[in-house]
């Protein structure tokens, strides 16, 4: 076996591509800006630099690994490079550290602390640029951009869709939309994946923190939350608590010491969602059109899908994501209420998604005019608040969501992960409800972090083949060979962030892949402990049918198209 040798300590080549991935093996951290593993190498930020025996450096990330290379990862001059990286990357950086969003997080102000940065010795001679506040989801402030260039690989290679790009050269360079334009001007879908590789906040999420703030000490207002399915295993991050625990019990109690009137689970609206869903692909399946169903649960999905390949437009769901259905349920069922006790309900959406963000202001997602979700803050922004509340997060109790939405099955909880709704709404469709058909259906391929899974099953006599798919530039090769008649389905389900809702543009970023895998299995141990295992026989969902929603179906759970 072939061996690098790294500060001393030998360490064998397993098919690594690269110097960095043997130096982590060894055990040794180095610091990079500009490398993701799941992006190609750019090389750019130099900052994983490292001296080899003959006193040449190189950057690790872009470096092949050849049998008998002698490493050494912190000599007095890589030492020196890299402070002096630093020093350059400050000296045109916007240095408000106090007031910024991401102080305390920010992967500049972390090194300079680590590699001894004091102070900069060189002017800021940048003219400083206007910060676009365009987007209703994300916020980008050129004056924090370090040119790593992580965020126009994660647009391009993970999203395809290129959005932001390398603009001019040398001193001039920037990173911006094609002809600088606000980013509501270009076909950013809002899903926030380029906040999470940014490592200052030079990409940020827009925040209404504030706002709900106001709201809670407002007494004419009724402050309604949900809590969404994948929030539960990524809250917990930010307090110490172990990767994937279910911490919704705990998040409930936060926010009614917080202030918060009622509080519920958007599992319920999750439930809503296969019921309406799995009643209209079958009447689809029925009759053979607009096939394959494209589930539109996801609005950054559905904004790339109307975008950028208009001819699937009809193709979509005509239903309302989880959140959509549930804001308008509690705005309808509190509407007497509020009449009576002279207030308003506000609807508080707790999502691990920015796009959810532009999702509440499309007029197809209003009901009669009036808008249902009234804010979304995102799993970082729910922490942020309970930090300022002053909160012993670990310490509080776990309590229930609210009647008389209190109760949401299994089905609904594994919204939050990839496959999950197809997994969701197969139960429905099933004749035999036994825990074997659960079995079975979770080993129809449908688990799983591929990027693109098929599976085939048979519904009433009928092969049905299904796909799943998550991560914007591997639906648009599958609706490519969809078009192009090389693959047919008749259920076809999108997620536009990679692994689905638990790594949402929201959800706390540094989540390496036993993080991944941690709050997928949290999703599906949150499904096995559930009492309910499928959405109708959900009682609370049953009787929500039965007495309050009849009648009122399409109004309030199905997009006005």
């Amino acid at each position: 076996m072939d061996y690098i040798t790294i500060n001393s300590i030998k360490v064998p080549i397993e098919g690594e591509k690269n110097v960095l991935s043997l130096i982590r093996k060894a055990g040794i951290d180095i610091p990079t800006f500009c490398y993701h593993s799941e992006l190609s190498i750019y090389g750019a930020c130099r900052m994983c630099v490292v001296e080899d025996d003959r006193g040449k450096i190189f950057a690790a990330c872009s470096e092949t690994p050849r049998a008998g290379m002698v490493i050494y990862t912190n000599t007095k001059k890589v030492q020196q490079y890299r402070k002096l990286i630093i020093e350059l990357l400050l000296s045109s950086h916007c240095r408000d550290c106090t007031t910024c969003q991401k102080n305390g997080m920010c992967a500049l102000q972390s090194l300079a602390y680590k590699v001894g940065v004091h102070a900069v010795r060189f002017l800021n001679n940048k003219k400083e640029e206007k910060i676009d506040m365009s987007s209703p989801s994300i916020v980008r402030d050129p004056n924090k951009c370090i040119l790593c260039g992580d965020c126009v690989r994660t647009c391009d290679e993970i999203q395809g869709l290129g959005v932001i790009d390398f603009a001019f050269r040398g001193s001039k360079m920037k990173v911006q939309p094609a002809f600088d334009k606000p980013l509501a001007e270009t076909d950013c879908v809002g899903c926030g994946q380029c906040a999470v590789v940014c490592p200052t906040a030079a990409i940020s999420i827009r925040t209404n923190v504030t706002d709900i703030w106001d709201a809670i000490e407002d007494p004419s207002i009724r402050v309604v939350a949900q809590i969404a399915p994948a929030v539960r295993v990524a809250v917990g991050d930010n307090f110490g608590i172990p990767k994937g625990e279910n911490c919704f019990g705990k998040l409930v109690s936060a926010l009614r010491i917080m202030g918060f009137d009622m509080v519920f689970d958007t599992s319920f609206g999750a439930d809503l969602t296969v019921m309406e869903e799995s009643k209209e692909f079958a009447k689809r399946l029925a009759s053979d059109e607009k096939l394959p169903l494209f589930t539109s649960c996801c609005p950054g999905w559905v904004k790339y899908c109307e975008e950028k390949y208009p001819e699937f437009a009809d193709n979509l769901s005509t239903c309302r994501s989880p959140q959509g259905m549930f804001s308008a349920v509690i705005k309808d069922y509190f509407a007497e209420k509020d009449k009576e006790d002279g207030k308003r309900t506000m609807v508080v959406s707790i999502m691990p998604c920015t796009a959810k963000k532009g999702e509440i202001l499309r007029p197809d997602n209003f009901t009669d005019g009036r808008q249902d979700t009234d804010y979304v803050i995102t799993t970082t922004e729910v922490v942020r608040m309970i930090k300022q509340m002053g909160l012993q997060f670990t310490e509080l109790e776990n309590e229930s969501a609210d009647a008389p939405f209190s109760v949401a099955s299994g089905a609904g909880k594994i919204f939050g992960t990839t496959g999950g709704v197809t997994e969701a709404v197969l139960r429905r469709l099933a004749e035999d409800k036994s825990y074997n058909t659960i079995r079975e259906i979770s080993y129809t391929g449908v688990r799983g972090f591929e990027g693109t899974k098929e599976a085939t099953i048979e519904l009433d006599g009928r092969e049905v083949k299904i796909a799943v798919v998550h991560g914007l530039a591997n639906a648009g090769r599958l609706l490519d060979r969809i078009r192009s008649g090389e693959a047919s389905y008749d259920f076809v389900e999108v997620m536009a962030c990679r692994r689905g809702c638990i790594m949402g543009g929201g959800q706390p970023s540094g989540a390496g892949p036993r993080t991944r895998r941690s709050r997928m299995e949290g999703m599906y141990n949150a499904d096995a402990s559930s009492n309910v295992r499928f959405s109708e026989e959900n009682p609370a969902v049953r009787q929500l049918y039965d007495h309050f929603l009849a009648g009122k179906e399409h109004r309030l759970l199905h997009r006005n198209l």
